[in-house]
């Protein structure tokens, strides 16, 4: 196969993503699917097969010493959502935090030739590939800086858009002051073990959502780089977040007592996705935690020093409907699985079938609104919902 033959099935395969992605409905934008059109994918990912290469699916890029993955080309289906969520008007100034190429391209794509595209990282090997692959792709003047993101990029501020492509868990206090009065940042923001994409507008000198989707980015690295921290449990593990270092948490032979299985009345689709329900579970529930491992692949639990209990469904096979139960071990399990219960209920009484959580970020010390509240170093995080 030549040259010609190549370009040709790789023009192929770029449409037949972007008709999966349009199918999905992970795209919508006429200005967003142009930009995947225009833009060779293949070319940030030379490793790869073209196949590969546009397969609705990350291709993983670097590892750590310990294996865990620390640079990625992202699945087009979240930068996609990401990018309709970022909305960049033609003119934009854009920061991008997290690097590897492709993404800044798109970026570029829809700034258009009066915007302009900084993107960073702070790994030399990630802006090195980004920087060639840019190049080879005709995006030259997209600025490529080695820098730790969490500081931004002063030199180019202000930004009109700041599209974050790793998980972050703070909102740096530079990212505020480098985005314009009127900008908005899109960041992959973990909370009690779950990231969802935020769209961020500035207003005055907070941060209000503008929309959420669940998504999956590789870590921040550098100053803004934090770990959830998950506590062995017997066969599994518990997971809380960093400001959760003193939440109590009993001995793992309490899984080993009689647990008691409490029934909610709550029923709910198979394939329903519930990360709202566990974050309105976080934002209500002291000892908060996500159960991992085992046979608990990732469930929502709460622990005090003597107990545990945690949210399970049960129901048969082929059954489409499932229903809620709370199970738990420990002298005070009654007690905890009332409280989990209750809050099940209302939430689906009364937020089930609501517009879900809105964010909003401030600065440590200033005076928040009501709502679920969670300091960071740099922000305060404050989650609120609406019936």
């Amino acid at each position: 196969m030549g040259p010609g033959d190549d370009s040709r099935q790789a023009a192929s395969l770029r449409a037949a993503l972007i008709r999966h992605l349009l199918a999905e409905g992970t795209l919508h934008e006429e200005r967003v699917a142009a930009a995947f059109q225009a833009v060779p994918r293949h070319l940030f990912v030379p490793q790869a097969p073209l196949d590969v290469a546009y397969a609705d699916d990350v291709v993983l890029m670097k590892r750590d010493e310990t294996g865990a993955v620390i640079s990625s080309v992202s699945q087009p289906s979240i930068m996609a959502l990401m990018l309709e969520q970022a909305a960049i008007r033609p003119g934009d100034h854009v920061l991008e935090i997290g690097s590897g190429g492709y993404n800044a391209a798109l970026l570029r794509e829809l700034a258009g030739p009066d915007g302009a595209v900084t993107t960073v990282d702070i790994d030399p090997e990630v802006t090195d590939r980004a920087r060639a692959s840019l190049d080879e792709a005709g995006y030259g003047d997209v600025r490529v800086v080695r820098a730790d993101g969490a500081y931004g990029d002063p030199a180019g501020a202000p930004y009109d858009r700041i599209v974050v492509t790793v998980t972050a868990w703070d909102i740096a206090s530079v990212w505020l002051r480098q985005l314009r009065p009127d900008g908005r940042i899109v960041v992959p923001l973990r909370l009690r073990a779950q990231t969802r994409s935020i769209a961020f507008d500035r207003v005055g000198a907070h941060l209000e959502s503008r929309s959420t989707t669940l998504c999956g980015f590789v870590s921040m690295q550098g100053a803004g780089a934090h770990y959830e921290r998950t506590s062995p449990f017997g066969e599994t593990g518990l997971t809380y977040d960093e400001d959760q270092e003193h939440e109590p948490r009993p001995p793992e032979e309490v899984l080993k007592l009689p647990p008691r299985r409490m029934p909610s009345g709550v029923h709910v689709g198979r394939e329903e996705p519930l990360l709202d329900l566990y974050l309105w579970l976080a934002s209500t529930m002291p000892g908060y935690c996500v159960m991992t491992g085992g046979e608990w692949s990732w469930v929502a639990a709460a622990t005090t020093a003597d107990s545990l209990v945690y949210l399970t469904t049960r129901g048969r096979p082929g059954d489409l409907q499932l229903e809620l139960v709370c199970v738990g071990h420990g002298a005070g399990a009654g007690r905890l699985a009332d409280q989990m219960l209750a809050q099940v209920r209302l939430w689906d009484r009364r937020l089930r079938h609501g517009p879900g959580p809105a964010f909003q970020v401030h600065a440590v010390g200033a005076v928040l609104p009501p709502g679920f509240h969670v300091a960071r170093r740099d922000s305060c995080l404050t989650v609120t919902w609406a019936e």
